[in-house]
Parts: structure tokens; sequence; C-alpha cells
């Protein structure tokens, strides 16, 4: 399956860069070129795996493979987009173990980035780069061949999905800006930036196009919101204490950028109930120090293991796991499909894999998806 979504996604760019190309050889090989090179270099297609067994576990058969894998290739462009304008938005210099897009623009223009704007122009083109993204998957979306009532859903479901991203992004910032630390609003911004965008409504698109019953979907995508949830809860755990090796990022990146997370939220309540301030003293000063060593992430780590937030946070993502696990079961399906879509959202959550029919090829055993 991810071998079939990455051969149409060459087939679907190669014809988007002709068309670039036509319009100029510059903004061909600066922005279009590298965009594509970005989507194709190393992704999990996390999303395009949940749509595609959701269809498979919906009843989804061959006749349906086609729109369905077309759909995955927007979906991996949609990604694309909210990398590259994250990565600007956060300043990263690195995503998935390489440089980021506008760090790429940077190196190939050294004489135009100097202070004091020294990001001025590579950020501006990388943006350019996220819209174009953005764009070609809703052009891929609008051409799909699909039953009326199935286009009807699928776009409902897509055009959701967009602003939900956006929405969730915008509060990811603002939580920063403000420093806030609502668990509350973390939870409100995981469930629109990464829940619902990379795991439910990628399921709830698979669905669609196998024709499944309201029943069935309703059950499906709930178990994708819990999974989704507990995806993300993952995610900042590895942000804060995860290897650069595993996370494609550097060290510590969450913390240097001040990220408004359920286990920061958690911590800080945790020690303001002991009367510490240590914990937003630390953080605070993290924040405005240009460069963190390792000795002091080793300091902030320890502080915020001695709060206990990060014990409670794994078993926050048992729970959320073994209620997506519930509704799974509740949606009433068999079959193999069903079976790899259970593996699949216990893989987004870190949970260990129980023995079943081989994984489709790179689907990263063990290990939260990025």
């Amino acid at each position: 399956m991810a071998g079939a979504v990455i051969e149409d996604l060459r087939t679907c760019c190669a014809d988007f860069v002709d068309y670039s190309r036509s319009l100029d050889a510059v903004f061909a090989a600066d922005v279009a070129e590298r965009l594509v090179a970005f989507t194709l270099a190393g992704g999990s297609l996390i999303r395009p795996r949940f749509l595609w067994w959701a269809l498979r576990a919906s009843g989804g058969g061959d006749d349906a493979a086609a729109g369905a894998l077309r759909i995955a290739s927007a979906l991996e462009l949609i990604q694309s987009c909210a990398l590259v304008h994250d990565d600007v938005m956060d300043e990263s210099a690195v995503r998935r173990g390489r440089p980021s897009l506008h760090t790429q623009i940077a190196l190939r223009y050294p004489s135009v980035t100097e202070p004091p704007e020294p990001y001025g122009f590579p950020r501006s083109a990388a943006v350019l780069a996220g819209d174009l993204a953005l764009s070609w998957a809703d052009d891929l979306v609008a051409a799909v061949d699909l039953a009326p009532a199935t286009r009807a859903t699928v776009l409902r479901i897509w055009r959701a999905m967009r602003t939900e991203m956006i929405a969730g992004q915008y509060l990811d910032l603002h939580g920063q800006a403000t420093f806030a630390r609502s668990q509350v609003q973390a939870i409100r911004t995981v469930c629109l930036k990464t829940a619902r965008y990379s795991v439910e409504h990628p399921i709830a698109l698979g669905s669609a196009v196998a024709g499944a019953d309201e029943p069935t979907t309703r059950e499906l995508t709930v178990a994708g919101r819990y999974a989704g949830i507990a995806f993300q809860l993952r995610n900042d755990l590895l942000g804060v204490f995860g290897a650069p090796e595993v996370t494609g990022k550097p060290a510590g990146e969450d913390i240097r950028s001040g990220k408004a997370t359920y286990l920061l939220a958690l911590a800080h309540s945790r020690a303001r109930a002991t009367g510490s301030s240590t914990v937003t003293d630390l953080l605070r000063s993290s924040r405005e120090t240009a460069r963190l060593s390792e000795t002091d992430l080793a300091t902030i780590r320890e502080v915020l293991r001695s709060t206990g937030a990060p014990a409670l946070v794994e078993r926050r993502i048992e729970r959320l796991l073994r209620a997506s696990e519930r509704h799974l079961a509740s949606a009433g399906l068999r079959g193999p499909g069903v079976e790899r879509l259970s593996e699949l959202l216990r893989q987004v959550t870190g949970a260990p894999y129980r023995e079943t029919a081989a994984a489709p090829a790179g689907s990263g055993r063990g290990t939260a998806a990025r």
C-alpha cells in the first residue's frame, strides 16, 4: 500500500512540476521540485495508512482503490503544507533529520540571507511552497471520480479537516505566545491540530469512500479520535525526552520553543499544587535562552519527572488506547482490514504490537509515527 501511494504521488507531482516548469524554471526548481522532494522523503504515510485500512475494514473493494489512493496522495500533500509552515513558524532548521525547506532555500541563496533579516526570503518562499502543496492537494481531491453522494461526504470531511488543522495550528502558536498552561486548551489544540487531522478524518475519508453506514463510520472515527489524542501525547513526550535519531528533530525542541503541550500544562499544575514555581521559572528562562546545553535539558527533564507528569501522561495514553479499541470493536467489523486498522491505532500511540499478519512495509513497529 505504501508503495502504491508513493507511486501515485510521483505521478501526480510529475504533472504538477511539468506545469510549474512551463511557468518559470526558477520557480519550478526552487519551489515545486523542492516541495516534491520534501513530500517524498521519509514520511511515515500514517494518514494514507489510516485511510486505506479504514477503507478495507469498512468493506471497500478494488473498485474503490484508485479513488482512495488519490485521496491518500492528497493527504500527503496537505501534510507537507502543514510541516513546511510549522517549521517556518517554529523556526525549525531540521525536519525528519534533514534541513527544513526554508533552511534548504537559505543554503541555496546564501548571498540574500544576510542580517538584519537573514531568513526573510527563505521563510517567505517556504510559505509559498506550503501554499502550493495545499493547492495541489485540493486539486487532487476535486478531480477524484466518485459517486455524487460519496463525493459530497468526502468534500465535507476534507473541508472540515483543512479548517480544523489551521485552527489547531493557531491555538498552538497562541499557547506559545501567551505562555498558556491550560490542560483543557492543550487537549483542544491536540484534537484540532493532530487527532482529527491525522487519524480521525483519514479514517472517515476511507470509510466514506467504502460507502460505510453512519453507525460504522461513527464508531471508527471515535476510535480514531481517541488514538489521535494519544498519538500527540506520545509525540509530546518524545518532544521532551525523545532522542533526535527517533524524532528527527533536535533534542528538547518543544522545551526550546515553549510549546504549550498537555505534558507541560500538567507539570505546571502539579508543581503549583505543591507551591513550587520551579517548573514555571525553568521553562520561562529556557524560552528566553538562545541555546540550551544538554545539562540544561537534563535538569528540565528531571524537574518534569519530579512532578509525576510524564508518568500520568503515559497512563492517559493507555486509557485512550483502551477507549479506541472499545469503539473499534463496537463497529462490529471483521476481517484482515480491521486487524490492520487495530494495529495501526496501537502503533501511533507507541503501544507494543500484538502479533498479527505482517504489517505494510515501513510501518515503523512500536514507535509513534511523526
